[in-house]
């Protein structure tokens, strides 16, 4: 027998450090060669880590939240050194889709049980529930027990909903929203005072994972980059009844439509005919120069439970309009289950973020670190407006974009921002 030590491997992100968020394994679990065997938080992404080796767990160096380096030792393992009798050959290892894994430990084979975990852990048993990872995790982030949650997925499978809904009904995660525009909503729950004991005048929370990496970007981005903003009121009466034939289409019958598929659609074309907003400031070190991209990698701000991500479309501008719905509704979703990868949110050109899933009519959004330009779209309500003289009542919003004024003008952004208006007034001008 002999003991093996496993450090922090570098999960290819550039990254050097990771928060160790769940341990999915106890000291005398029986683990085999790609069982999971913890989870951990990088700067935007969850990963799970795979066993290097097959035996026995031996101790569990770190501590759940706990922030560690990369290289830093995590757990031991006790295996078998010696040589084992022939036995029958291993099943073949099976490709398992959608899964990532570390590099130079492949896919994912059958796993072998494990035994029960030691009482003392005091954890809740959902062994025998349906449930993907991410929707796991996000029982765990609003302490759901998956055994009494009702699922209504295809053979049993608890759905995202499933947990949310069970979740509201418990009163104890309220206002996760997800309305038509593909966001989510969260919203701190105060927290009980400790029995026998005074409420608490204030708490620390540390900043780490997700906030951690927005609260760093955010700085950088406002003391770098000058940041101006405009913005413009418009009718997008238009652009709902377009939404609302949409989704009647048996071409959009499995895909979701909201007022957030058509700005993402104007902003693609008023990209290319003000190309400045999709470009970027880079300092090379003997000055600087703008780099000018002729494609988009159109970004969309998400607030999840994890924090706010910005995942982006890659190569947007070559996607039809079904297209670019199916590729809206898969990052979003990807998003809010905590499967967003570093490189969903790497390289984005251009960023839209929908604040009137808040209820907010209009803000002065942080451009996205490497981008020029961001747009914000406010919630689309109705109100009084003056239509060939008379006043009717008409959907409107408020749509404002943020730019680096190192890039681009005030009349550029205004163009820009001016073509915006026009598709969301006329969409029917880019429908194909």
């Amino acid at each position: 027998m002999t003991t093996q030590t496993f450090t922090l491997p570098d999960v290819g992100e550039g990254l050097t450090e990771a928060e160790l968020v769940t341990w999915k394994v106890a000291p005398g679990d029986a683990v085999a060669i790609n069982d999971v065997i913890c989870e951990i938080e990088t700067a935007k992404s969850l990963v799970e880590l795979p066993s290097p080796h097959a035996g026995t767990v031996g101790e569990l160096l770190v501590a759940e939240g706990v922030t560690i380096e990369v290289g830093a030792p995590i757990i031991t393992f006790v295996t078998d050194a010696a040589p084992r009798p022939a036995a029958a050959p291993a099943p073949a290892a099976k490709e398992e889709g959608g899964g990532s894994v570390l590099v130079g430990y492949g896919t994912g084979g059958d796993v072998t049980s494990r035994r029960k975990r030691p009482a003392q852990r005091q954890v809740r048993s959902s062994v025998g529930v349906i449930a993907k990872p991410p929707i796991r995790k996000l029982a765990r982030d609003l302490d759901v027990d998956l055994t009494e949650v009702t699922a209504t997925g295809a053979d049993g499978e608890v759905t995202r909903d499933d947990v949310v809904q069970h979740a509201s009904q418990a009163s104890v995660f309220r206002n996760i929203s997800t309305p038509e525009w593909g966001a989510v909503r969260e919203e701190t729950v105060p927290v009980p005072a400790r029995p026998g004991s005074d409420p608490e005048r204030s708490e620390s929370i540390p900043v780490k994972g997700v906030r951690k990496a927005t609260s760093s970007a955010m700085v950088r981005s406002a003391y770098s980059a000058p940041h101006v903003t405009v913005w413009k009121e418009i009718d997008a009466t238009r652009t709902m009844e377009l939404v609302k034939r949409l989704k009647a289409s048996p071409d959009f019958a499995d895909i979701k439509v909201s007022p957030l598929l058509i700005m993402a659609r104007a902003v693609i074309w008023a990209a290319r005919r003000t190309p400045m907003v999709n470009a970027a400031w880079v300092d090379t070190g003997d000055g600087a120069e703008i780099v000018l991209r002729h494609y988009v990698n159109l970004g969309i701000a998400a607030a999840t439970p994890r924090g706010l991500l910005v995942p982006n479309i890659k190569d947007a501008q070559d996607l039809g309009l079904r297209d670019l719905a199916s590729a809206l509704n898969r990052l979003t979703l990807t998003a809010r289950e905590g499967k967003a990868t570093p490189a969903d949110q790497q390289g984005g050109t251009i960023t839209i973020t929908n604040i009137g899933v808040f209820g907010m009519d209009a803000g002065t959004p942080i451009i996205n670190p490497g981008e020029a330009g961001i747009v914000a779209m406010g919630t689309i309500s109705q109100k009084p407006w003056v239509v060939d003289g008379e006043v009717r009542p008409r959907w409107v919003t408020t749509v404002s974009g943020s730019f680096d004024h190192r890039v681009v003008d005030g009349d550029g952004m205004s163009r820009f921002l001016a073509d915006v208006a026009s598709i969301l007034e006329e969409p029917a001008l880019l429908v194909d």
